[in-house]
């Protein structure tokens, strides 16, 4: 089950890497032959995405290690500081895309020609559908990298809108707005910065292990109840690790009951959950005895 999730992650990879490297090059070559610094930029922003796109396939082919010695929990830790990373190189190519644009604003330059608009078009039609693809298969996988990496190809779909709307001003409005797709090209570099905030919170909430996962605490707990022998759960921490999840649960069992019955209820419902919720890598259980539970408040 997580080999197959790990599989489709890297395989999604992939496709952003082939897609973006494309697209790329078509809107390097447009931009300078269209006379359209917006363009030349987004090829910037789609350059600097098909190196976040192979971090990404490095990470998850290295959190798709198995336990070792040395790394007990897995290696998926991995996922949010690949993460943290691609967050980076959004920064980058925003800081480049302003440099570039206020450059381009103080310099006089043509109006962009009216064929770079179809091909922005279609690059806005394909962005979009890389980021539900991309980001279909992250919620499938629950791969924090990947969603990085569809966020990264919705922040390529606004800056291609945005130089849409720049474009077809300078060409409606004529002389005196060939600057408006340099203009367009600023604003999307904020865009892009907001979605590296958006990307990068989720992973460092991973990252510190931040109280995040109340539905699926709700499934452990109803699941728990239906267990032979089990009260009612107390405590239950969840903590993900790249594509899994590990979780800390207290239960309560009759007190009178001998510790191996305890041992033996614990393993019964341990091995229930991991059985109900494939996404759990592992469960460690506290067992609780039900005639101390009001001396203990813990």
């Amino acid at each position: 089950m997580q080999n197959d999730k790990h599989q489709n992650a890297i395989k999604a990879s992939y496709f952003s890497i082939f897609g973006n490297a494309a697209l790329a090059i078509v809107k390097g070559i447009t931009g300078f032959f269209g006379n359209s610094y917006a363009l030349i930029a987004d090829a910037i922003e789609s350059t600097t995405d098909v190196f976040a796109s192979l971090l990404v396939l490095l990470g998850l082919k290295y959190s798709a290690r198995p336990a070792d010695e040395n790394h007990p929990y897995g290696h998926g830790r991995v996922e949010p500081l690949v993460t943290f990373a691609v967050v980076g190189f959004l920064v980058v190519s925003a800081t480049i895309i302003v440099i570039e644009s206020i450059e381009n604003i103080q310099t006089p330059h043509k109006v962009p020609k009216p064929y770079t608009l179809l091909v922005l078009g279609a690059i806005i039609i394909i962005k979009e559908v890389f980021y539900r693809f991309i980001n279909k298969k992250s919620d499938e996988t629950k791969s924090t990298s990947l969603k990085a990496d569809a966020w990264h190809h919705r922040s390529d779909a606004i800056t291609s809108l945005l130089a849409f709307v720049g474009i077809s001003i300078a060409l409606v409005m004529g002389k005196g707005y060939e600057t408006a797709d340099d203009w367009a090209a600023l604003f999307a570099s904020g865009f892009i910065l907001f979605n590296a905030y958006l990307i990068m919170r989720p992973a460092l909430g991973e990252i510190m292990d931040e109280h995040l996962y109340d539905d699926l605490i709700e499934e452990i707990r109803e699941i728990s109840k239906r267990v032979p022998g089990v009260i009612e759960t107390e405590k239950c921490f969840v903590r993900k690790t790249g594509m899994t999840f590990h979780v800390d649960l207290h239960v309560v069992v009759d007190g009178e009951l001998t510790v191996n019955k305890g041992h033996e209820i614990a393993h019964d419902l341990k091995n229930t959950l991991l059985e109900e919720l494939p996404d759990i890598a592992d469960i460690l259980i506290h067992v609780e005895p039900h005639n101390l539970e009001e001396t203990r408040k813990d």
